[in-house]
């Protein structure tokens, strides 16, 4: 206490020191009331389950950098700080938009963006004349759009698509005189789309596809100047016809109208000098195709499922960017053109596809041998009949034989070492680093291509990473395009890393500025205009790794650099002063805060000797492994060093030692003590007891003394596992998953399942490990169901992770099944997860789909049934489906994986220095089907016994 107060007495005279030296400070800046107090009424409004506007009610919006917050950084003229931007992208909240939000008079964007808001749009954000994005796209809304939106003169964009929105679209939107993008597509709209949007003079995409609109095309759409894409596909526009005014179109590039209920002829848009993108399928359009050229940049023409006559247009066969000619399901007749494809020069990549099926064809004009970056469909025409017509039958069956081209992958990082990167904290090589070997965490960031004017995209890979990295201002090195997918609309959404520079330093990461500054670029939507590319949307951006815990700031806070300097000045004798007895008293004190936290250490203790599990003291623990004797070392992690140890009564333990500054802190220690302390199954590893002493963190375990999969499915090993081993490993981990998720009470989901994470005992039995990154899940729900999702921050191993948890951080049993998935297919291939650039799930996929399973097929498993192997690989892909509906439950891998084990024949060796010999075993492998068809007659949990099923494994 006498210290406390010669602190005290201090402080006060430096503060009378400071008052005396320096100026009359001016008023602190502080954001204005009325925007303060609408922030407040807008968290009010919202649910916000993880917490991340927790910093809301703590100090001044502006200047205490409230989530989620920006705003200008001078006064403005009333004397206060204003909010410039509100961007709460991808959050978790539910809950509804506050009618306040109207008294944020200087706002410039409100991004909403991918939340799970509810109720209606707010009139009151039509007052809000300063708005230039107003960005509201996948959520939950519902209601009519207010008129008032219509009074935004300043909005640039406006993105209120994938919601529920319902009612007309108002004429009122007429008047935002300034917007760009208007995307209002996947909602419930209905009724005519208003002519007088035709008045926008700046609109350049209008995304109106997937309503109930009803009525006419508006002709006036023509007029406008700018306008690049219009896409109105899957409304209804039933007796309307395609306006002839839209051949008149000066700029547009895409044209998509498909399922729309039209009918007339197709018009001929021949005088388009940018059309690149045309879809008006699924019509009732009749007549011939238009004769007339049409713009050398097509890739698109897409006419099937309408009522067409006539034959196909010779000026078909001049468009040397063509991708895709779909004409199927019409009445054509005539000859099939060879010189289709005979007059394309095809660059690296690129590929043409015709779909010719269900027409009246009846001859080939020219020679039918195609070149193998051409598909041609041709079933369903009366030249399927034709006999004598040599090759016809290739293209007549029912599989199309497509995408045989597989990607060309960056191979510059061959040759550096597997496990040189710290991969736990999310480093990696950059694949095109001009630095051989240069190792770096990146950025991960979704991210989508709402309505690309191409339907293949490798040919175009090349010019997205141009434009991205130029409108980024970034080198071409620094970004790789990791996975890509088309979804419907067709869109195209793909994950990019984005790597720090290699600069004098060769730092690995990104500056906290750098990360801020490409961030805005994004979610401010300055990137330059695309054609091509079409309208982008970010999908997330998500931290990890080393930019788990960044924190952005507002550049300038408002105070005056004289009342800083002052500051200074008059503060330097106080720090001078204070730092003498501040150092007495850490000294002083330091043996008392030794003891008292001795003191709290022993009752976390005490509170944790629970469910069987036993403190060890560290100096047990260091007679167990010889003083940790290297020759004890078995592993190495990002946790710290595994020892080898032996307890006073001869018990053989596994010491996990965490190292100072690992990757596993406090809160996962305790979380992996509590939950092993009372989960017990003969597929996850037992915990022995722990030590928390003297600074040191160590885990005991049973010792397991084949280590782990990986170290198996290594090519540096010299062991291996034949098919049924690796077989019954795979149902050893399922079936300790399938525990988690469902006996465990309460459920819980891993979160880090990998081939290091799984270890196998004396009898190869396989037992899961590692459950410092688990998380409990909710209450069950009815009848037992694995509950729906935990929202947390994304944690994991890359290669390994769910895409769906990366990009909305909801946590499933199912992202537990596509880790699992993972693992399958490493035991499938010997590959790593992420090995040179490549990814596992996109590798055997591709194989797969181009036939070409046979070959990545790991070569030490020696012998096996071919279909085994197709269902294990069936399984395996199911699994790592990009969507989570559609993977299996764990139940049902549990169920498939033992369905395989009764094809095995009973004579299979399970030694693993013998290979066994099938009678199928020169049989080649068939394509696995995408899902495998799950076997409901099995009854088993994850506790079941295998016994019966699976003959006992000698050890080697």
């Amino acid at each position: 206490m006498i210290w406390r107060g010669y602190i005290l007495a201090l402080s006060f005279c430096c503060c009378c020191l400071l008052l005396l030296a320096a100026p009359a400070p001016a008023p602190a800046p502080i954001t204005h009331p009325s925007e303060v107090s609408a922030l407040l009424a807008v968290k009010k409004q919202l649910v916000d389950p993880k917490n991340n506007l927790r910093n809301w009610d703590k100090g001044d919006p502006c200047t205490s950098n409230w989530t989620g917050i920006l705003c200008f950084y001078n006064l403005g003229k009333d004397g206060y700080l204003h909010v410039q931007e509100l961007q709460l992208l991808n959050m978790n909240l539910s809950g509804t938009l506050a009618p306040e939000l109207g008294q944020l008079s200087h706002l410039k964007i409100l991004d909403f963006m991918w939340n799970e808001l509810t109720g209606s749009i707010p009139k009151e954000i039509g007052h809000i004349s300063t708005l230039r994005l107003l960005l509201l796209n996948g959520n939950k809304l519902y209601g009519s759009l207010p008129d008032e939106l219509g009074y935004l003169s300043n909005l640039i964009r406006l993105q209120l698509d994938q919601n529920n929105i319902s009612g007309q679209i108002p004429k009122t939107f007429a008047n935002m005189s300034c917007v760009r993008h208007l995307h209002l597509n996947n909602n419930s709209l209905a009724g005519q789309i208003p002519p007088e949007l035709s008045q926008i003079f700046t609109l350049l995409h209008l995304l109106l596809d997937n309503n109930n609109l009803s009525g006419y095309l508006p002709p006036e759409f023509s007029n406008l100047p700018d306008l690049r894409i219009l896409q109105l596909d899957n409304n209804d526009f039933s007796g309307s016809v395609i306006p002839a005014s839209y051949r008149n179109f000066s700029r547009l590039v895409k044209l998509s109208l498909r399922n729309c209920g039209l009918q007339g002829a197709v018009p001929d848009l021949s005088r388009i000098p940018s059309l690149t993108y045309l879809d008006l399928s699924r019509n009732h359009l009749a007549g011939p195709i238009p004769e007339n050229k049409l713009s050398e940049n097509m890739t698109t023409i897409d006419l099937s499922d309408n009522q067409l006559k006539g034959s196909i247009p010779g000026s078909f066969s001049d468009l040397p960017s063509l991708q895709t000619l779909s004409l199927k399901n019409n009445f054509l007749t005539g000859p099939v053109p060879t010189n289709i494809w005979q007059n394309m020069s095809f660059s690296t990549g690129a590929r043409l596809k015709l779909d010719l099926r269900n027409n009246s064809f009846s001859s080939i004009q020219g020679h039918l041998n195609p070149p193998v970056n051409v598909t041609l469909r041709l079933e369903g025409n009366p030249v399927c009949k034709n006999a004598n017509l040599l090759n016809v039958n290739l293209f007549c069956g029912s599989e199309p034989g497509e995408d045989k081209m597989l990607t060309n992958f960056n191979d510059s990082i061959a040759n550096c070492p597997i496990q040189a990167c710290p991969t736990d904290n999310f480093y990696e090589y950059v694949p095109a680093s001009p630095l051989p070997c240069f190792c770096a965490a990146p950025l991960r960031i979704g991210y989508r291509l709402k309505s690309p004017s191409f339907s293949y995209f490798p040919p175009y890979i090349q010019p997205l990473e141009v434009y991205l990295t130029s409108s980024l201002k970034l080198s071409r090195y620094q970004l790789s395009i990791d996975t890509y997918s088309w979804e419907k609309g067709p869109r195209l959404r793909m994950y990019l890393k984005l790597f720090p520079s290699i600069n004098v330093n060769h730092s690995s990461t990104f500056n906290v500025s750098e990360v801020q500054r490409i961030k805005h670029l994004y979610t401010s939507w300055t990137f330059p205009g695309s054609a091509l590319f079409g309208p982008y949307e970010l999908l997330n951006f998500t931290l990890l790794g080393p930019y788990a815990d960044m924190k952005f700031e507002n550049e300038n806070q408002g105070i005056s650099k004289g009342i800083l300097v002052a500051v200074a000045v008059g503060g330097v004798a106080c720090a001078v002063a204070m730092s003498v007895i501040i150092t007495i008293l850490i000294t002083r004190r330091y043996t008392g805060n030794r003891h008292a936290m001795s003191r709290k250490c022993l009752s976390t203790k005490v509170s944790m000797r629970l469910g069987g599990v036993k403190y060890f003291t560290f100096k047990e623990m260091a007679l167990a492994t010889d003083n940790f004797n290297s020759s004890n070392q078995v592993g190495q992690g990002g946790y710290g060093k595994v020892y080898k140890g032996t307890l006073p009564d001869k018990t053989v333990v596994a010491i996990k030692r965490a190292e100072e500054g690992s990757l596993q802190g406090q809160k996962e220690f305790f979380t992996e003590i509590k939950l092993l302390s009372r989960l017990h199954h003969r597929n996850l590893v037992s915990l022995v007891g722990y030590c928390d002493e003297e600074g040191e963190q160590m885990l005991v375990y049973e010792f397991l003394p084949n280590g782990t999969l990986r170290d198996w499915l290594s090519a540096k090993s010299k062991r291996s596992l034949n098919f049924g081993m690796r077989l019954r490993i795979a149902l050893g981990s399922a079936k300790g998953i399938l525990y988690l998720h469902t006996e465990a009470h309460p459920p819980v989901f891993h979160r880090d399942i990998k081939a290091s994470n799984i270890l196998l005992d004396s009898k190869l039995n396989a037992k899961v490990a590692d459950f410092g990154l688990s998380r409990l899940a909710p209450a069950l729900e009815d009848e037992g169901a694995v509950p729906d999702h935990v929202s947390t921050v994304v944690r994991g191993t890359p290669g390994y992770l769910d895409p769906e948890y990366f990009l909305t951080h909801k946590l499933t049993d199912r992202s537990d099944v596509y880790s699992l998935g993972v693992v399958f297919l490493e035991m499938l291939t010997g590959m790593r997860p992420i090995s040179h650039g490549r990814n596992i799930v996109r590798e055997v996929n591709m194989a797969h789909q181009s036939g070409m399973m046979m070959s990545i097929i790991d070569g030490r498993m020696g012998c096996y049934p071919s279909e085994c192997i197709e269902r294990f690989a069936g399984l395996a892909l199911s699994c790592c489906h990009n969507k989570p509906e559609k993977r299996p439950s764990m139940l049902d891998v549990v169920k498939q994986l033992e369905y395989i084990l009764t094809m095995i024949p009973e004579t299979e060796s399970v030694s693993s220095d013998s290979v066994s010999s099938y009678p199928n075993s020169g049989k080649l492998l068939s394509p696995a089907s995408s899902s495998a068809s799950y076997v409901s007659t099995l009854n088993v949990s994850g506790s079941d016994l295998i016994s019966g099923v699976i003959p006992s494994i000698k050890p080697r």
